[in-house]
């Protein structure tokens, strides 16, 4: 089991490091690779079965995630939670949607800041969006775990930078048929989503939408004064995206 891991590691690895956008491939290899060996992806049997897997996930998830009543009262190790946080998802499903946006708005956007801004950005604006989020339920004992905000908040400097990209975008109400728009066109939609179904959200974590809106107005917010009004670029078509389901 541990050569198999250590071979498809290496070649991620070598992948990674001949692509034109590395930082991006590697926080997907990275997160996928925290995935495949933490108890969610149910591919360790150490973890156990049934009652012992689900209490593994809830320590681990406790571990690793934002638990907010933590954070600002806790030990101060939470600290650090929304970091670690960023690399850890709850389900297969949560992993491949948040890759899946990573990967298609990321690479262009990695391109335009380089490697170094890119994942100082990636994190940074991922740590602040889930801090968001933990301040608005600071009371709240349940974990957050996912990228989600660091996501979004390349999907804000995605439109920023890239306002006339044109995205394929598979739309639920129309029988899932795919069809093009501009980055300007899908993106404020997106969020506009994520507004409305934030003000309709529980107390509880559930899908943080908050870290979403957080995040992709500091994604849009960096691109804007970092980069201003010269930076806008024509840019080719992005590949394929989807509706993101979780945070």
């Amino acid at each position: 089991m541990i050569s198999t891991w250590s071979t498809a590691a290496g070649r991620a690895l070598r992948a990674v490091r001949g692509a034109s956008a590395p930082m991006t491939y590697g926080l997907i290899v990275l997160c996928g690779l925290v995935f495949a060996l933490g108890p969610a992806s149910g591919l360790v049997p150490g973890y156990g079965s049934g009652d012992a897997l689900l209490a593994a996930q809830r320590a681990y998830f406790r571990h690793w995630g934002v638990v907010p009543a933590e954070l600002f009262d806790g030990p101060a190790g939470a600290a650090l939670t929304p970091a670690t946080a960023l690399f850890v998802h709850g389900s297969w499903v949560h992993l491949l949607g948040n890759m899946l946006f990573l990967f298609v708005f990321g690479v262009m956007t990695e391109e335009r800041m380089g490697r170094v801004e890119f994942t100082l950005f990636y994190v940074g604006c991922g740590y602040l969006a889930l801090l968001g989020y933990a301040a608005a339920n600071a009371a709240s004992e349940q974990s957050l775990v996912g990228a989600s905000g660091a996501v979004s908040a390349v999907l804000g400097a995605f439109l920023y930078l890239f306002p006339r990209a044109r995205v394929t975008s598979l739309l639920p109400f129309l029988f899932f048929l795919p069809l093009r728009f501009p980055a300007w066109v899908v993106l404020p939609s997106w969020a506009a989503l994520q507004w409305l179904a934030a003000g309709r959200a529980s107390d509880g974590p559930g899908v943080a939408y908050l870290a979403h809106l957080v995040g992709f107005g500091l994604g849009f917010g960096y691109a804007w004064v970092r980069y201003g009004r010269t930076a806008r670029v024509k840019a080719a078509a992005a590949p394929v995206t989807e509706g993101e389901r979780q945070p």
